[in-house]
């Protein structure tokens, strides 16, 4: 039996208590990783992990972190890395995406909290852990965007405009902490996750209607790219915007 490709490696997942975040923390567990489940609420995270299990060459661990919380980032970080003794991956997952019924009546509160958790938040997690890393030899940090990057509709302007700006952020870090730490963004289309489940089948006809591949794509098909790009193997990616989208943004 050939030894998991992330054996001996902590990885830390914000936004995974739920959704692509739990499937990509599944992945890395099962790769072998220590895995950092972190979402807002603690309660939330200890039930994520409790869905995971414990069989498995990796093992998962709750952690309460609010991204958008800048304060409480470096210190979270510095937390891990005492308890867990390294933090070698990191993946950007967190995020909101309320939609405006129409751009004018957009609130700047609103405005804040959806850059806050989109871009603010992930901006201070690369720029930390990728510090430590850099100093510890090396370490892979994932961001999640999202096709609505490069194809925004109006409802959606908020959250675009922030996943746009994750994925100059990625381009970017890549360079400051370059050789070491790779840094990587992966834009996932649509997914047939738990909040698909509240979609109506009108709606989902007209995603699925747009796309090469005529369906919407399983969780797990993301987390199998994220534990590769965690892994040795992807050594010579580093600054890559990848669709996973279904051939989404192959359409226009």
């Amino acid at each position: 039996m050939s030894t998991p490709k992330l054996d001996g490696k902590v990885a830390l997942v914000t936004g995974a208590s739920r959704g692509l975040g739990l499937a990509i923390a599944r992945g890395l567990k099962d790769a072998g990783a220590t895995v950092i489940v972190s979402s807002r609420k603690l309660e939330a995270c200890e039930s994520a992990v409790s869905s995971l299990g414990d069989a498995g060459p990796g093992s998962a661990h709750p952690y309460a972190l609010h991204v958008g919380h800048w304060d409480s980032i470096e210190p979270a970080v510095d937390d891990i890395i005492s308890r867990f003794g390294s933090l070698d991956i990191v993946v950007n997952n967190a995020g909101i995406a309320p939609l405006a019924e129409n751009l004018v009546s957009v609130t700047e509160g609103l405005w804040d909290k959806t850059i806050e958790v989109n871009l603010k938040g992930p901006f201070r997690l690369m720029a930390v852990a990728g510090d430590r890393m850099a100093a510890a030899g090396g370490g892979s940090i994932i961001n999640i965007s999202s096709i609505g990057a490069e194809r925004p509709s109006p409802p959606e302007a908020m959250y675009a405009a922030a996943k746009n700006g994750l994925n100059a952020l990625t381009r970017a870090f890549a360079q400051e902490y370059a050789p070491t730490v790779r840094v990587n963004c992966v834009m996932p289309g649509g997914f047939a996750t738990d909040m698909a489940e509240n979609w109506d089948e009108e709606f989902i006809g007209k995603i699925v209607d747009r796309l090469p591949a005529g369906r919407l794509g399983r969780p797990d098909e993301l987390a199998g790219l994220i534990t590769h790009l965690a892994s040795d193997e992807a050594g010579y990616t580093t600054g890559a915007i990848i669709p996973v989208d279904g051939g989404r943004t192959s359409v226009y």
